[in-house]
């Protein structure tokens, strides 16, 4: 029997290291020649270690989220017979794996959040001690009526407990009164155990890159509520008449309005490398969009969004975000994003200030729509109250880059587009 090394390769270039994600295998398990044993994440992607020989592993570099430098021993492997040479340092295949250039929308609170803790008391005084309730007599007859008896049993309180206020028969208003003195009876959950879990691959790449965004970037927001009773009109016209293409939503019209307001805007379809101290200006436009999977928020890219039609657009939203969820997107689609789009959909929520996916300089956040009255024109010089579909939109920018007035000039030109959406489909 021999002992083989193997050393982990250079993956690309300008890599110094790798992060362990995920072991296949363990010491003591046997591993075939071109077997994956291993997945490797750098900055760029996630990378799967094949075997070049069958054997027994005896040795590893390390736990899931240790980092294991280019060159340096990744696991030893048990052969029979001669073991061949050491793997050599030599450039491995392209990466196949998911891409791991991604922002999430949760941002991690500073240690500057301690300040604002409550002070306590270190000697509070002693509550007092509370009073039992009253507890009738083994065999005291409840008397209440079935409404009650029900609404006891789904809330879990045992009726001899309640005391009733008048004539021995208990209503609603002394089973409130008992839950009321009685914080939460019945209301209690057991309790979980705490859960300690490592914080590795994706999630750590996300958890770097948000608090690089905000350590970095000042950042500010802006909100904007627009009416977008025509456009969803207009939405529904189109998908009408569709044909064989994708069902639009809400999104590719929104792209489109954008593009068609970025050339006055130059300031916020860019990039700033803050290290050079130049800002990047950018005639296309690179539609970041934010993407939710199972292994956290990744962005791919819509390349040249400003030349894609409403259909094209659509088509490109469903293939990425399908290649991102399923952790098939390419390195070239998860890279080169000049502005991003992030939407929770139906759970955006009145508003939001997401952070920006560095080194962008500004990131748009479309909203829930919801329904409300508002005062429109009857058209007579007067106005009526009518039903009407509203939606606030967010804007985050880069106070280095992007002025207030600036941020707030383009959401309100994109506005104008939305609720003159006929203006959205003249080239």
């Amino acid at each position: 029997m021999a002992k083989f090394t193997f050393k982990m390769p250079d993956i690309g270039e300008g890599i110094a290291e790798a992060e362990i994600v995920q072991w296949h295998k363990a010491v003591g398990d046997t591993v075939n020649e071109d077997e994956e044993f291993v997945d490797m994440m750098t900055d760029k992607a996630t990378v799967p270690m094949e075997s070049p020989v069958t054997g027994k592993i005896v040795e590893i570099a390390g736990a899931e989220g240790d980092m294991v430098s280019i060159g340096s021993m990744l696991v030893v492997i048990e052969v029979e017979g001669e073991a061949p040479e050491d793997a050599p340092e030599e450039e491995a295949p392209a990466p196949k794996a998911e891409v791991v250039e991604e922002r999430i929308e949760v941002e991690t609170p500073d240690a500057s959040d301690a300040d604002h803790a409550l002070a306590v008391d270190p000697e509070p005084e002693p509550l007092p001690a509370p009073t039992p309730a009253p507890h009738p007599q083994p065999h005291a007859k409840v008397l209440a009526t079935p409404a009650v008896r029900a609404r006891a049993k789904d809330l879990g309180v045992d009726l001899s407990h309640v005391k009733p206020a008048e004539d021995g028969r208990i209503r609603h208003g002394d089973l409130d009164a008992f839950l009321s003195y009685n914080g939460g009876y019945g209301a209690a959950a057991p309790a979980r155990k705490d859960e300690e879990i490592k914080v590795i691959g994706m999630r750590r790449r996300i958890a770097e890159n948000m608090a690089a965004s905000k350590r970095n970037i000042p950042h500010f927001s802006y909100v904007e509520e627009c009416d977008v009773t025509a456009l969803e009109e207009l939405r529904a016209q189109l998908n009408a008449n569709r044909g064989d293409k994708p069902k639009l939503t809400i999104l590719p019209l929104l792209i489109t309005a954008i593009c068609k307001t970025l050339p006055d805007f130059p300031m916020i379809n860019a990039r700033y490398d803050d290290e050079a101290g130049v800002v990047t200006r950018y005639g296309s436009v690179n539609m970041g969009m934010a993407a939710q999977t199972d292994a956290g928020l990744m962005v791919p890219v819509i390349k040249d969004a400003q030349a894609k039609n409403l259909w094209q657009l659509a088509n490109e939203i469903a293939r990425l975000a399908e290649a991102a969820r399923t952790g098939k997107a390419k390195a070239e689609e998860m890279q080169g994003g000049t502005l991003t789009v992030t939407s929770l959909g139906p759970l955006g929520g009145v508003a939001t200030t997401p952070v920006i996916n560095r080194p962008e300089v500004a990131i748009i956040g479309p909203n829930r729509i919801i329904e409300r009255p508002m005062f429109v024109p009857d058209g007579n010089g007067g106005e009526r109250i009518e039903k009407r579909k509203l939606m606030n939109i967010s804007i985050s920018c880069d106070h280095r880059v992007v002025d207030g007035w600036d941020a707030a000039s383009f959401i309100q030109a994109v506005r104008k587009l939305i609720e003159s959406p006929a203006l959205i489909l003249v080239s």
